[in-house]
C-alpha cells in the first residue's frame, strides 16, 4: 500500500500564495468623499476594519518574506520579491485609506463620545 503525502509540494505553495496575494489587492481606491456622509460610529467602524486589514496584510507579507524558497525552484525568489512588494503596496494604499478615514472623523466627530 502506498501512502500519498497530504501536505503540498513548495512550488504548489508558491503558487496558490501567489494567487491569494494577486487577488488579495485588487480593488478599493480611496474616495475622501465618501467618508463625508458617515456618521461617528460608521467612521469608526470603518477605521477598524482598516486597522484590522492592515495587520492581515503585514502578517501575510512577514509570512512571504520569511519563506524559504529551494534553489532549484527556478524564479521562487522573484515570484517571493514579487509578492511581499504587492503586500507593501497593498499596506500603503490601506493606510491612505486610514488616514482618509482619520481626517474625515477628526472634522465631524469633535468628542470621542460622538
Amino acid at each position: 500500500m502506498r501512502l500519498n503525502s497530504t501536505t503540498a509540494s513548495p512550488p504548489a505553495l508558491m503558487i496558490a500564495l501567489f494567487l491569494v496575494a494577486a487577488c488579495s489587492s485588487i480593488g478599493r481606491t480611496v474616495d475622501p468623499a465618501k467618508y463625508n456622509s458617515m456618521t461617528c460610529t460608521e467612521l469608526n467602524s470603518a477605521l477598524g476594519d482598516v486597522a484590522r486589514d492592515i495587520s492581515q496584510t503585514a502578517v501575510t507579507r512577514g509570512k512571504v518574506a520569511n519563506t524559504s524558497v529551494p534553489r532549484w525552484l527556478l524564479g521562487g525568489s522573484r515570484v517571493k520579491t514579487a509578492v511581499a512588494d504587492r503586500e507593501t503596496a497593498r499596506i500603503e494604499r490601506l493606510k491612505q485609506q486610514e488616514a482618509a478615514i482619520a481626517s474625515a472623523r477628526a472634522r465631524r466627530c469633535t468628542s470621542p463620545a460622538q
